[in-house]
C-alpha cells in the first residue's frame, strides 16, 4: 500500500510559546477529532498546556480485516485482533512514513526532536510504539493506553539490535478489557523492560476498554515532566 498523503489533524494549541509538541493517535475506527472530543468530555475542557502543542492526527480510511474488509480509520491493518498472531508488517510500515512527516513537520517548526511525544489510545499506542522504538528512539517518551504489542512485535526484534538510549513508556491498561485483554499489555510491558525500555504499568481495576479522569490526570502529570516548560531565553 503507498504511503498516506498528509493526514488531517485536529490541533489544541499553547496558551504560551510552543516549545514541545505531543502527538495523540486514536484507536481504531474514531478520529482526530474524535480523540480530542472524547477527552475534552473526560476533562471537561480540551487537554491543554502553557507551552505544548497537541496534535490529534486522523488514520486515513483503509480496509480493515477484523470488520471483513470494510473501509476504517485505522493506522494499520491487523490479520485479527490477537496478541499470538503475525503483524501486518506492511500497512504498519506505510503509515509510519506519513508519521514520520508529522514529526518532521514539528521540526521543521523549531521543535527538537526530544522535545516531542507520541502515544496514543488502544491501536494508537500500538502504532506509536512502533514509530518510536523502530524508527525514533531520540523522541521525549511514548505513551499507551490500552494497548498492546503482538508476541512477535517487529518492535521487539529491532530493540534485540539496539544499543541506544530509548525513549520511556507510560503505559495504562484497565483489568476488565475485554478488547485488549489486560495480559497483553501486562506482556508488552514485561518484554519491553527485558529490551532496555524504561516502562511504567498504571493499572485501572474494573476499567474496560476506555479512557478515565484518573487515567488522563496521571498521563497529562507525565507529559509534563517529559516535557517541562522551558526557562524563555534572554532576549525574549
Amino acid at each position: 500500500m503507498a504511503a498516506p498523503g498528509a493526514l488531517q489533524r485536529s490541533v489544541v494549541s499553547p496558551a504560551g510559546r510552543h516549545t514541545a509538541s505531543l502527538i495523540f493517535l486514536h484507536g481504531s475506527g474514531d478520529s482526530g477529532q474524535g480523540a480530542r472530543a472524547w477527552i475534552k468530555q473526560i476533562l471537561n475542557q480540551d487537554m491543554a498546556f502553557q507551552h505544548i502543542k497537541v496534535i490529534y492526527p486522523t488514520a486515513p480510511a483503509r480496509p480493515y480485516t477484523p470488520m471483513k474488509g470494510a473501509f476504517s480509520n485505522v493506522w494499520f491493518d491487523r490479520y485479527k485482533i490477537c496478541n499470538d498472531c503475525p503483524e501486518h508488517i506492511e500497512s504498519i510500515d506505510s503509515m509510519c512514513q506519513g508519521l514520520t512527516d508529522l514529526i518532521n513537520d514539528e521540526v521543521k517548526n523549531g521543535i527538537a526532536k526530544n522535545r516531542i511525544l507520541i502515544g496514543g489510545f488502544s491501536m494508537g499506542g500500538g502504532m506509536a510504539m512502533h514509530l518510536a522504538y523502530r524508527f525514533h528512539q531520540d523522541l521525549a517518551g511514548v505513551f499507551a493506553l490500552s494497548s498492546f504489542l503482538n508476541k512477535d512485535s517487529a518492535v521487539y526484534q529491532a530493540l534485540k539490535r539496539n544499543e541506544s538510549a530509548l525513549p520511556e513508556l507510560f503505559q495504562c491498561h484497565g483489568t476488565a478489557d475485554e478488547l485488549v485483554l489486560y495480559s497483553w499489555g501486562e506482556e508488552t510491558n514485561k518484554m519491553l523492560k527485558s529490551l532496555g525500555v524504561s516502562a511504567s504499568l498504571h493499572t485501572f481495576p474494573n476499567l474496560n476498554h476506555e479512557l478515565n479522569r484518573t487515567e488522563i490526570e496521571k498521563l497529562k502529570s507525565w507529559i509534563v515532566k517529559k516535557l517541562p516548560v522551558e526557562a524563555p531565553k534572554a532576549n525574549e
